[in-house]
């Protein structure tokens, strides 16, 4: 690379990530700091850059700005809004209408709504849909918990709902608000959902509401008693949350046959999910609580990945609690599979995807990985890792766009006469197309290794530079690779330290041997 991480020669693709897990694993990123705290300051601002300059790649995009955490101090400096892909490589570019100014005032106006300020958040733009990222909706404990009380109780964790700032003028003004507090607050937050035209909201958590010390500290739209989200297709798909991680570490890093523990005193969040969303996909969901965390994991983004491709314009909500642990999870695995399909972040090598990824979804949207790795939730590494269960083409995005789109009737022969009467077709493939092909070995006979631009009358598909199958897994293997050597060689697979070292910490073994906390307690 270019620039401030030198000239291209030997190792230097690893250098940019090195650099980035050694400040990820120094400290959590805080915008109000200008970026990890005191001395890291210049690291922070090139790993910034660098994303800006990854995301320039493909996209032409605005920056919201939140250069001192304004809007949310664990949201990125600069926010980076995609409009649209910036290489016209088909007639139909899909491209946002959204006006960047009035998006920002949504968001200064909602961010209230949310856990920790955590307001949505669009991060991947796909097919002119918005997938978004948010923290849970805040309740009465997270609106007035907003001080050192709840800090001290948290141990820093994911469920820590407060920092130690003082209170602004507006958080005053909420606690002196009337009855229709959450009127005002949520009206805002359904706003900017609609503004995004999100329509699927995907909520992780084990709980309707999560509760601290007999608090209701956050809420969320599954369990609104006012049904202010009812317009929205609510999908409660329950997620381990990081404590959990300890148990996957605990096992040598192996997730096959980890099965979560369902019967927990706070588990009280069924999976519900409606059921014309579910039936495409032939999955026995009334199974779920029997998964492990490979099979929990690989269908929730199978369903993911059919909502994105629907047939409408519809975008995407995730979130767990406060955002910053299965949230970036699914965010990064969604991010992955689809670049792996060339679908999004198409001039990017695996280097190069990698680390956009662990440096945008991960560091510079507050993961606590400092805190994670002293308790052993390895949760990150778990992400990264787990590159080698979605290799095949099952998760492919072609192979669902051909089932929707391809006509009944039309047959493998047809499609080897639309060959015959155009030789000398471009690079560019259509995925429909490509699926079948790689599926049907008499397709492939009469086709070899061209590709066609051609679609049949009536089929509704997108051109895209697809990538076939095969080399999905070989791409998603490269980065997965990547990303073993790199945290390898720079965090380390680490021991748990005997005891908490923290008052926080210590608080928090008090209340999960006294039970108010489970063993496998999800944050």
């Amino acid at each position: 690379m270019a620039g401030a991480w030198g000239c291209p020669q030997a190792g230097s693709a690893e250098r940019p990530l090195a650099e980035l897990l050694l400040e990820f694993s120094r400290a959590q990123y805080r915008a109000k700091d200008g970026g990890g705290g005191a001395g890291s300051s210049s690291k922070v601002e090139r790993i910034e850059k660098r994303c800006l300059d990854l995301f320039a790649r493909d996209y032409c995009y605005s920056l919201i700005q939140n250069v001192n955490g304004e809007i949310c101090g664990h949201y990125p400096r600069q926010i980076v809004f995609l409009e649209y892909e910036s290489k016209d490589r088909d007639q139909n570019m899909f491209e946002s209408t959204v006006q960047v100014s009035k998006l920002q005032e949504l968001m200064n106006r909602s961010k209230m709504a949310r856990c920790r300020g955590r307001f949505v958040c669009p991060v991947i733009l796909y097919k002119g849909k918005h997938i978004c990222r948010s923290a849970t909706l805040a309740g009465w404990g997270e609106l007035y918990g907003r001080t050192g009380y709840n800090y001290i109780f948290s141990g820093g964790s994911d469920d820590a709902w407060a920092d130690t700032e003082d209170l602004s003028e507006e958080d005053t003004v909420f606690r002196n608000a009337d009855s229709q507090l959450f009127d005002r607050v949520r009206g805002h937050d359904i706003k900017l959902l609609r503004y995004l035209s999100v329509r699927y909201i995907c909520d992780l958590m084990v709980e309707n509401k999560k509760v601290k010390f007999g608090l209701n500290v956050t809420s969320s739209e599954k369990v609104d008693k006012a049904q202010r989200y009812a317009d929205f297709a609510l999908l409660s798909i329950p997620y381990p949350g990081c404590e959990f991680f300890k148990e996957y570490k605990d096992r040598a890093y192996r997730a096959e046959g980890l099965v979560f523990n369902w019967k927990q005193d706070y588990v009280d969040a069924p999976l519900s999910i409606p059921a014309s969303l579910t039936q495409p996909l032939n999955i026995a969901w009334s199974e779920y609580q029997s998964w492990d965390l490979v099979q929990q994991t690989r269908n929730y983004l199978k369903l993911l990945i059919s909502l994105i491709n629907g047939n409408d314009d519809s975008g995407l909500l995730i979130h767990c609690i406060s955002g910053w642990d299965r949230t970036p999870l699914f965010i990064a695995l969604l991010r992955l599979s689809l670049w792996a399909d060339g679908l999004i972040h198409a001039s990017l090598d695996p280097a190069e995807i990698l680390y956009l990824t662990v440096a945008y979804d991960w560091f510079l949207f507050g993961h606590m990985l400092v805190d994670r790795l002293s308790k052993g939730e390895e949760i990150f590494y778990f992400c990264f890792n787990f590159l080698k269960h979605i290799t095949s083409e099952e998760f492919s995005v072609a192979q669902l766009q051909r089932r929707k789109s391809l006509q009944p009737g039309f047959t493998v022969e047809d499609i080897c006469m639309l060959k015959q009467r155009h030789q000398g077709s471009t690079t560019s493939v259509s995925s429909d197309f490509s699926l079948l092909l790689e599926s049907s070995p008499r397709a492939a006979g009469c086709f070899a290794s061209e590709a066609t631009e051609l679609l049949p009358a009536g089929v509704q598909a997108q051109p895209t530079w697809l990538v076939p199958a095969a080399a999905r897994g070989s791409r998603l293997e490269q980065v997965r690779s990547a990303f073993l050597a790199a945290y390898r060689s720079t965090i380390g697979l680490r021991a748990v330290p005997p005891s908490p070292s923290s008052l926080g910490g210590l608080l928090e073994q008090f209340a999960r041997g006294v039970g108010l906390r489970g063993s496998s307690s999800t944050l």
